[in-house]
């Protein structure tokens, strides 16, 4: 079981919420060798400094899909979650798009709005999330999207 952090009915009330922003999340270059690893996707953009060097990024940066998938870390500091929730389930993302790369030894961190919050069958609620990744001391943000939790809360 999930340790909740709100009861059900004020679960409910946060559509429209915009939640504190995540702390700030470093994005080393060991982090992206660690992702290239795990994706086998070792294009020299993210994993060879000397020659991404010449790049006009002027050094690394990490993976779009690194960045998209610090989502669950980064949203579930603040997200809300009612109490008896027996699981959340990455349920899918909409509408994302890569803005900007984020170059090795950035940090970044989300901001998060709650879009809706839907009831389904089995005491189970959906919870579409509008998503901003920013990247610290940039004014464009490094990804958009709109992210799908499923929490099962026991009846």
């Amino acid at each position: 079981m999930i340790e909740g952090n709100m009861s059900l009915g004020d679960f409910r009330n946060c559509e429209g919420r915009e939640l504190e922003p995540s702390g700030w999340l470093l994005i080393d270059q060991a982090r992206i060798d660690r992702f290239a690893d795990a994706t086998d996707d070792r294009q020299f953009i993210h994993v060879d400094p000397e020659r991404a060097a010449g790049t006009p990024f002027g050094g690394t940066i990490a993976h779009g899909f690194l960045t998209l998938s610090l989502l669950s870390y980064l949203m579930g500091q603040h997200m809300p979650i009612p109490f008896g929730t027996v699981m959340g389930i990455n349920y899918g993302s909409d509408k994302v798009r890569f803005l900007q790369p984020v170059k090795v030894n950035s940090r970044v961190r989300a901001r998060t709005r709650i879009v809706s919050i839907s009831e389904r069958p089995g005491h189970q609620f959906l919870v579409r999330s509008a998503v901003t990744v920013e990247i610290e001391n940039e004014p464009r943000p490094a990804l958009i999207a709109e992210i799908l939790s499923l929490y099962i809360v026991k009846q």
